[in-house]
């Protein structure tokens, strides 16, 4: 079965990493399309899901960047819109792992201005899924326009949030107050460990999985970095391990893992709706996926995820 269209929602953001320079007075920076929407749609389009992106893409360098990228792993940007204002940029640092830490240029930048009329032109008729979250939630002035798409997205499609916790940019505090609310619109909550740490101190994933159920969520998936995911639907636990692999860095990672486990379960038919006819082996295979894609975008350099042929080089261990 072919997967039906998802529809992403969120940033482009240019991701500068710092490399070697010539000079001890100089900074060099290697510029890499990036953002936790922008990845995820890019992650799809590459699996082989249609996947059409709602974004606010500038005109300047980066934008130009962003939609370049965009467009040749095979996005939809007939929906996106031309924006005035300049691009997001955050200059990252990686540690000896491979985890990105980074510092944030987004002041009033294109990605948080959506209107109320650029959202209405959209047609969802023939979108499975919306997917959305990270920054594109909680900055303003958009983040409300966005939440009141996703009313409108969940009386016909499947609804999946990545909260994406930035907090050098917004206080977790924003997020905490706006979770409840999102948890009644979606049917997914994908979210890391470091996302659960912010927005829940000090609560085990099993009890934060059985909070966002209460509030609505179906579906919450917590992704544990080397100890695999944790998967919850309608409180049956579902564990799966991570699939080791050489890692360059982790940034895009969770991006990928959604756009994994989105895919296989559009692969299956089971988006569309409330996820009525998804079971816990459904979850399990589909969080297997995600984690597979995941690996192989730790394999590599940034935001890069995997073209759907070269996941046959990964193949899954026995017993995964």
């Amino acid at each position: 079965m072919s997967p039906s269209r998802i529809t992403v929602l969120g940033e482009c953001v240019a991701d500068a990493f710092t490399e070697p320079a010539h000079a001890p007075d100089e900074l060099a920076l290697r510029v890499l399309p990036g953002g936790g929407p922008a990845n995820t749609a890019v992650a799809l389009a590459r699996l082989g899901t249609p996947a059409r992106f709602l974004a606010r893409l500038s005109g300047d360098v980066f934008g130009r960047l962003f939609r370049g990228h965009l467009e040749a792993s095979g996005v939809d940007l007939s929906n996106a819109v031309a924006a005035a204002e300049p691009s997001t940029l955050a200059v990252a640092e990686l540690d000896a792992n491979g985890q990105a830490a980074f510092s944030f240029h987004a002041q009033n930048t294109a990605d948080w201005q959506w209107t109320p009329e650029e959202l209405a032109r959209v047609d969802l008729s023939g979108t499975a899924c919306v997917h959305t979250g990270s920054l594109a939630l909680v900055r303003e002035p958009g983040g409300a326009v966005v939440e009141r798409f996703l009313e409108t997205a969940a009386a016909q499609a499947t609804v999946s949030i990545d909260p994406n916790v930035r907090p050098l940019l917004v206080d977790p505090e924003v997020y905490r107050a706006r979770l409840a609310r999102w948890c009644g619109l979606t049917d997914i909550l994908r979210l890391s460990s470091d996302d659960l740490d912010l927005l829940l101190p000090g609560i085990s994933p099993e009890l934060a999985c059985d909070t966002w159920h209460a509030a609505g969520v179906r579906l919450v998936v917590i992704t544990l970095g080397a100890d695999g995911a944790l998967a919850s639907l309608d409180g049956e636990r579902v564990r799966v391990p991570a699939v080791a692999t050489r890692v360059v860095d982790t940034v895009g990672a969770g991006d990928s893992f959604t756009a994994g486990l989105l895919h296989h379960l559009g692969t299956l038919g089971l988006l569309g709706g409330r996820l009525d006819g998804v079971g816990p082996d459904d979850v399990a295979e589909a969080c297997r996926f995600g984690t597979r894609v995941a690996a192989l975008t730790c394999s590599v350099a940034g935001p890069n995820p995997p073209w759907r042929e070269r996941l046959a080089q990964l193949e899954p261990a026995a017993g995964a």
